[in-house]
C-alpha cells in the first residue's frame, strides 16, 4: 500500500460549508459542469483577474496561533497611567467567558428581528439605563462609535437645531481630549463650521456667532470644574452645551446633567472593557428627552407584543439614515453592541457599591500619591482631580530623565510638554503600584522614600460641596441583584437563550455577510499582548501590533488592488465618510473645492446618501433601470451636467441587487473622463476576492467591512471595522492622528483611536493567514455557488427580481413578495413566521420594499441550505393557503408569527390551524426548537409611550410570566 502525505486539517475546509459531493450535486442543480462555468456565467470577463493573489500560503489554525503568539510576543505589557480616556481595567472572567467569548454573543446579528433578540435588546436597555443614571440625563442611545465620534455627533445634531440661523461658530474648550478635537475638527471642516478652541472661563459667550460648546469633564489635564455657571450663560444665548465625561467618575462627582448639560458623551471602557491599542469601545451619548426625535445612533426602547407582554425593540427608526438618507443628520450604521453588552453586565455584576468603591480607591490612591510625590518636592497643580495628577519638573532635563527610568521600570507616564506629567490611576492599581511610581521618582530627583506608604482606610474629600454628587444612580433591581457569580452566569444565560444567533442557524442576511467567525480567529482577542496596551504607549512598546498592521495592509492593498489602505475607521459607514474626504482632500489640494457634486445610484445603501452630505457633498440621485442596474444613460447625462462639480460617484458592486454589471467598467471611466473619483462601497466585497477587485473595476477608493468579508462578528450590532483602499494620489489624504504620526498621515482623524478597533484586527488577520489567496477566491466562489443553489431551488416558488445576463445571481439576491400583499400578507409576515422554523428572516424590504434579499455566504452546508430552502417552501405554500382562500386573511398562522411556548399553552385553543402547525411546521422545528420568548412586537406602540430605560422600580414585578389565560388572537 502506498501512502501519501499532506495537510490533514485544512482551514478553509473548515471555513466553506459544502463538501466536494455537496458540489457536485448543487452544480447538477444549477445546471452547470463545474464552479469554473458557473463563474465564468457569473462575473463579466473584462473584470476578471489575470494572476493569483499574491498572499501568504495558508497556515493550519495550530501553525498561526503559534506564528501569532510570536507576534504578540513583540507587544510590551507596561504599567499605563497615561490617562486620556483609556484606562486599564478588569473584565469580570465571568462576562469573559459567557458573552465576550461565547459565540451566543458575538455571532448575533443587528436586533432588527426584535421578537428573537430579546436577550441582548434587555442588556442594551440596562447599558441606556446606566449611561442616564451615571450622567444624570433623560435619555440615551444603545452606544456609538468611539468617544470623539460620539463628541462629533453632537456637534452635528446641534448645529442642525441651531435657531441662531448665522451662527457657524463651535467653542471646544482646549481641555477636552485632544484626539476629540482632532475627530471635532475632521467633522466640522466639511460643514463650514469653525472650531473656537480655547479656555473656558475666558471664552465670550456673548458671540452671537456661536451655536454651541463642548467641555470635558474631568479635564484632559485632570482638572476638575464646575460648569454650572458656563452652561447657564450659554443657555442665555442660545448656545447647546455637550460635556465629555468620564462614567467612573461620576460615582462620586455631580454629573452634567445635573450642570444642566445639553448632551454628555464619553466612553464606557473603563467599565471592563480592556484598552486593547485603542478599540473597540462603546461610546455613548445621552441627552434630554427633548432630542429623542434626532439623537443619532439605535435606541433600544420598551413596547407590547401581540399577547400585551412587555417586549423590547428598536425605537424611533424613522431617524436611521437607512429611511433619512441625504436628510439624515448621521451616518450612523453600526453601534458598538457587544462592547455597550460588556460594560453593561460589568454595572449589573457589581452593582452601585462596588462601582463607587472603584472610583473611591482610585481617587484615594491618587490622592497618596500626592501626597508621597509632595514630600520629594514634586509639586501638583490640579486643585480638584479624580484620577489624574497634573506635575510640574524643575526642568525639561528631568522630565526626560523621569521617562527614561520609568520606561525603565516597565512605566508609561503622560508628558504633557517638556516639563508637565501626567499620572492618571485606574481600576487595576494597587498600593505597590503607587510605591513603584514613588521610587521611580525618588531615584530620578535623588532623593529617599523613607515610609512605606499605605492606603488609607478612610479619606476627607476635599473637594468642595458643589462636585460632591448627592443623586442616586443604578437603582433598579438589575443593578441590585446578581453580585453573586452564580446569579450572575444564570442572568447572562437567561439573556443568550432568548437570542437567535449563528450557534442556532444560518443568518441569510443579504449585504450583510453572516459567515463563520472561527474560534481560531477569535482566540487571540482575549490574550494580554493583544488587550492590555494603551494607543498612545511609546510606539516601541508595540511592535507586535506594528507587524499586525504592515501585513493587514499590505494584504488589503493586494486584494483591492490599491497602494495604500487606512485602518483606523472602525465602521463601514466611518470608512464611507473617510473615503469621501479622501476625494474631498485631492480636489481641494488641486484648487477644486467647487466640486461637490456626489452621483449615488438610487439603489445605493442609505448611508452613502448620508455620508455625502457629512462630508460636504450634495447629492444627485442616478437613476436604476427594470432590471436594477445603473441608468448609463442617466449617468453620463448628469456626468456631463455636473461636469464643472463633479466630486465622485458612490457605487456598490457587485450592485446592492446582487447583480455584476457588466457596464461597471464604462460607468468608471465616464465619471474619470468629467473629473470625478469613483468610490466603490465595500458592502459586497466578500463577492469580489480573488475574482476581481476596486481597482480593477475603475474605483479609486473603497472601503471594507472587515465584519462582513473578513470575519469580524457583528457582535449583535457591532463592533465593526471599515479600513479604506485608495490609488496612489489619494494616499496622502488618509486619515491621520492628533497623537501618532503614522506613516507621515497629517489629514485629520476619523476615529479617537490611531488604527481605529485595534484589538479586533487579530480576526481578519488571522482569517487571510489561514485561508490564503487561492482559499480566500474558494470562499467567493463557493457564496456565489450558494446563492445560484438556493435562487435554482427557490426560483419556482418566489420571483427573483434581477439576476445578470445569463440568468446567475452574484452572491445574493431578492425574492420578490409583493405580490402576496393582494391577498393581504406582507413580507413581514414571511420573515415573522419564518422564526418559528428557527431562522432569523433575510434583509427585509432593502433595497426594494416587500422583497427579501438572501445572503447564505460560503459557511453554510447544503444541509443547512436545504433547511432553509425546505422552511421558504413550505411558507410559500402557507401563503397558498390564504391565496386560495382555504385560510382565513387575517386569522391565520403568517398573521399570528412567531408563536411562543405561552402562546399555544392556551387553556383554550381558538385559531383556525393546529398548535402544531403554529410551533412545529418542520421534523427539525420539533427536534431543535427554538423558542421566540415574546409574539409579534407593537412597533408603533413602542414609538407612542416611549421607554428607554430600565421599568421604573414602581412598576417591577419579580414574578414569573403567566401563561396567556385566553387566545387573544391577532395583532393589527
Amino acid at each position: 500500500m502506498l501512502l501519501k502525505t499532506k495537510p490533514a486539517d485544512v482551514f478553509v475546509d473548515r471555513h466553506n460549508g459544502p463538501d466536494e459531493t455537496a458540489v457536485a450535486e448543487m452544480l447538477r442543480t444549477i445546471g452547470v459542469e463545474s464552479i469554473d462555468q458557473l463563474i465564468d456565467q457569473t462575473v463579466p470577463a473584462a473584470i476578471r483577474l489575470k494572476k493569483p493573489l499574491n498572499l501568504p500560503a495558508a497556515l493550519t489554525e495550530r501553525a498561526f496561533l503559534a506564528k501569532f503568539k510570536k507576534i504578540a510576543g513583540q507587544n510590551k505589557l507596561f504599567k499605563n497611567y497615561i490617562g486620556l480616556g483609556y484606562h486599564d481595567t478588569q473584565l469580570p472572567a465571568v462576562i469573559q467567558r459567557n458573552i465576550l467569548e461565547n459565540p451566543g454573543w458575538y455571532t448575533a446579528y443587528t436586533p432588527y428581528q426584535a421578537e428573537i433578540a430579546q436577550g441582548r435588546l434587555e442588556a442594551l436597555i440596562n447599558y441606556q439605563t446606566m449611561v442616564m443614571d451615571l450622567t444624570g440625563q433623560e435619555i440615551a442611545n444603545a452606544s456609538l462609535l468611539d468617544e470623539g465620534t460620539a463628541a462629533a455627533e453632537t456637534l452635528h445634531m446641534f448645529h442642525s437645531l441651531s435657531k441662531k440661523k448665522n451662527a457657524t461658530k463651535y467653542f471646544v474648550s482646549e481641555l477636552v481630549l485632544p484626539q476629540t478635537i482632532d475627530v471635532l475638527r475632521t467633522r466640522a471642516t466639511p460643514l463650514g463650521i469653525e472650531l473656537v478652541v480655547g479656555d473656558h472661563r475666558t471664552v465670550d459667550l456673548t458671540d452671537e456667532s456661536l451655536f454651541g460648546a463642548i467641555l470635558q469633564y474631568p479635564a484632559a489635564d485632570g482638572q476638575v470644574f464646575d460648569y454650572s455657571d458656563f452652561i447657564r450663560q450659554a443657555h442665555d444665548h442660545g448656545q447647546f452645551v455637550t460635556v465629555a465625561t468620564d462614567l467612573l467618575s461620576l460615582t462620586l462627582l455631580t454629573p452634567p446633567g445635573e450642570m444642566g448639560a445639553d448632551a454628555c458623551v464619553g466612553s464606557s471602557q473603563r467599565f471592563g472593557v480592556p484598552m486593547g491599542y485603542g478599540g473597540p469601545h462603546a461610546g455613548f451619548l445621552a441627552t434630554k428627552d427633548q432630542f429623542k426625535r434626532v439623537i443619532p445612533g439605535r435606541i433600544i426602547g420598551q413596547s407590547i407584543d401581540a399577547a400585551g407582554n412587555k417586549a423590547y425593540r428598536m425605537a424611533l427608526q424613522t431617524r436611521e439614515q437607512h429611511i433619512r438618507r441625504e436628510k439624515a443628520t448621521s451616518n450612523i450604521c453600526t453601534a458598538q453592541v457587544l462592547l455597550s453588552v460588556l460594560a453593561g453586565m460589568y454595572a449589573v455584576y457589581h452593582g452601585p457599591q462596588r462601582i463607587r468603591q472603584f472610583a473611591t480607591n482610585i481617587h484615594a490612591l491618587a490622592r497618596t500619591l500626592e501626597t508621597a510625590l509632595h514630600g520629594l518636592g514634586v509639586e501638583q497643580t490640579n486643585e480638584f482631580y479624580f484620577d489624574t495628577l497634573n506635575l510640574r519638573l524643575e526642568s525639561a532635563e528631568l522630565a526626560q530623565a523621569l521617562k527614561e527610568e520609568a520606561e525603565a521600570a516597565g512605566i508609561n507616564f503622560r508628558y504633557f510638554d517638556q516639563v508637565r506629567v501626567g499620572i492618571s490611576l485606574h481600576q487595576n492599581t494597587e498600593i505597590e503600584d503607587v510605591a513603584a511610581i514613588v521610587d521611580v521618582f525618588a531615584k530620578v530627583l535623588g532623593k529617599e522614600v523613607k515610609d512605606t506608604l499605605e492606603l488609607p482606610a478612610e479619606l476627607e474629600v476635599s473637594w468642595t460641596q458643589n462636585f460632591v454628587r448627592r443623586s442616586e444612580y443604578l437603582t433598579h433591581p438589575i443593578f441590585n441583584t446578581h453580585h453573586s457569580e452564580h446569579e450572575m452566569l444564570r442572568y447572562m444565560k437567561q439573556l443568550e437563550n432568548k437570542d437567535l444567533s449563528l450557534a442556532h442557524s444560518m443568518i441569510a442576511l443579504g449585504s450583510c455577510t453572516m459567515k463563520l467567525n472561527a474560534t481560531a480567529e477569535m482566540i487571540p482577542v482575549t490574550w494580554p499582548e493583544i488587550g492590555g496596551l494603551h494607543p498612545f504607549a511609546p510606539r516601541e512598546q508595540a511592535q507586535g501590533y506594528a507587524e499586525i498592521f504592515r501585513d493587514l495592509e499590505q494584504w488589503l492593498c493586494e486584494v483591492t488592488g490599491f497602494a495604500a489602505v487606512s485602518l483606523q475607521p472602525n465602521s463601514g459607514a466611518q470608512g464611507e465618510y473617510a473615503g469621501l474626504l479622501a476625494i474631498k482632500g485631492y480636489h481641494d489640494a488641486r484648487g477644486d473645492q467647487h466640486r461637490n457634486v456626489a452621483l449615488i445610484p438610487a439603489s445605493a445603501h442609505g448611508t452613502n446618501p448620508a455620508s455625502a452630505v457629512m462630508a460636504g457633498m450634495t447629492v444627485v440621485v442616478v437613476k436604476s433601470t427594470e432590471d436594477g442596474n445603473i441608468d448609463v444613460a442617466d449617468l453620463q447625462a448628469k456626468a456631463q451636467q455636473y461636469a464643472d462639480k463633479l466630486s465622485c460617484l458612490m457605487v456598490t458592486y457587485p450592485s446592492t441587487h446582487g447583480v455584476y454589471e457588466e457596464t461597471i467598467i464604462d460607468i468608471c471611466a465616464t465619471i474619470h473622463q468629467h473629473g470625478g473619483r469613483v468610490y466603490m462601497d465595500g458592502a459586497n466585497m466578500n463577492a469580489q476576492v480573488g475574482l476581481t477587485s476596486p481597482a480593477i473595476i475603475g474605483a479609486d477608493v473603497c472601503h471594507l467591512n472587515l465584519h462582513k468579508t473578513f470575519c469580524i462578528p457583528h457582535g449583535g450590532g457591532g463592533p465593526g471595522v471599515g479600513p479604506i483602499g485608495v490609488v496612489a494620489d489619494l494616499a496622502p489624504y488618509l486619515p491621520g492622528h492628533v497623537l501618532v504620526d503614522a506613516d507621515g498621515r497629517t489629514f485629520g482623524a476619523v476615529s479617537s483611536a490611531p488604527w481605529g478597533s485595534a484589538s479586533i484586527l487579530p480576526i481578519s488577520y488571522a482569517y487571510i493567514n489561514m485561508m490564503g489567496g487561492e482559499g480566500l477566491q474558494n470562499a467567493t466562489r463557493i457564496a456565489i455557488l450558494n446563492a445560484n443553489y438556493i435562487k435554482a431551488r427557490l426560483e419556482e416558488h418566489y420571483p427573483v427580481l434581477y439576476t445578470g445576463s445569463n440568468g446567475r445571481c452574484a452572491h445574493e439576491m431578492i425574492l420578490d413578495c409583493r405580490q402576496f400583499k393582494k391577498s393581504g400578507i406582507e413580507v413581514e409576515d414571511l420573515a415573522k413566521r419564518l422564526m418559528d422554523y428557527g431562522f432569523h428572516a433575510p434583509t427585509v424590504s432593502f433595497p426594494v420594499a416587500g422583497t427579501l434579499m438572501v445572503e447564505p455566504t460560503e459557511s453554510e452546508s447544503k444541509e443547512e441550505l436545504d433547511r432553509f430552502i425546505e422552511a421558504m417552501i413550505a411558507i410559500r405554500m402557507e401563503v397558498a393557503e390564504v391565496e386560495a382562500g382555504r385560510a382565513d386573511a387575517k386569522d391565520n398562522v403568517l398573521k399570528h408569527a412567531p408563536h411562543t411556548a405561552a402562546t399555544v399553552l392556551v387553556h383554550e385553543w381558538t385559531r383556525p390551524y393546529t398548535r402544531e402547525q403554529a410551533v412545529y411546521p418542520t421534523e427539525y422545528a420539533r427536534t431543535f426548537k427554538f423558542w421566540p420568548t415574546v409574539s409579534r412586537i407593537d412597533s408603533a406602540y413602542g414609538d407612542r409611550n416611549l421607554i428607554c430605560s430600565c421599568t421604573p422600580i414602581e412598576q417591577y414585578v419579580d414574578a414569573e410570566e403567566q401563561l396567556v389565560p385566553t387566545d387573544k388572537g391577532p395583532s393589527y
